[in-house]
């Protein structure tokens, strides 16, 4: 029930220098320094044994141009679909690895695996971003990422979003005028839940 995620692309190349694409909801930052990633992926999928070999793989973000492709590449096997020719995408030569990205996307990082959590229906793999390739369409004049202009997509319950618009900035809520007192919801946990709330219990 954690959602919206991000809808990311990820790229591998298997040792005879095949690309592959498969599109990945379970993705994110999981360390600032170094820093790091995890994405998991299930073991049935084509992508899994290559990125287990190769230790290897890009996450190229989405944006809504490329919803379509995304949408393709997840329900597309790589086994038997060239999902780059498929979707007319140019790979993106990777700096630090052989993986490639997607050149359409407007950040590609290059990661490197360095541990893979078995965890069940999914390993986690846990890697390092070691290159991160930027459009520069999305850099203003002093170099600073303008990732909002970038049009991103997320998922959510088999559906995919644009981005809305911002409604705040990090620290903003420090900084804003004290509400008056005896404004605000009631805090707390345990039995003084809010009514229309349900329970549902685990789901996998």
């Amino acid at each position: 029930m954690l959602y919206p995620v991000p809808a990311v692309l990820i790229g591998c190349r298997d040792k005879e220098g095949k690309d592959n694409l498969m599109t990945a909801a379970w993705a994110g930052t999981v360390c600032s320094d170094p820093v790091m990633v995890s994405v998991s992926i299930r073991k049935e999928r084509f992508s899994h044994h290559i990125i287990e070999e190769s230790g290897e793989f890009t996450i190229s973000l989405t944006t809504r141009a490329l919803a379509e492709a995304a949408d393709f590449c997840g329900v597309r096997s790589g086994r038997n679909t060239d999902k780059f020719r498929e979707m007319k995408l140019t790979p993106l030569e990777s700096e630090k690895i052989g993986a490639p990205g997607v050149a359409r996307s407007p950040v590609v990082l290059e990661c490197i695996v360095k541990q893979i959590l078995r965890l069940g229906s999914h390993d986690m793999f846990i890697a390092e971003v070691v290159n991160v390739s930027v459009d520069e369409q999305y850099l203003d004049e002093n170099g600073r990422l303008e990732l909002e202009k970038a049009d991103l997509i997320a998922y959510s319950h088999g559906e995919y979003f644009a981005l809305g618009e911002k409604i705040g900035k990090f620290g903003y809520s420090v900084r804003k005028k004290p509400e008056s007192a005896g404004s605000g919801a009631a805090g707390g946990r345990g039995k003084n839940r809010s009514p229309g709330r349900k329970t549902l219990g685990k789901h996998n």
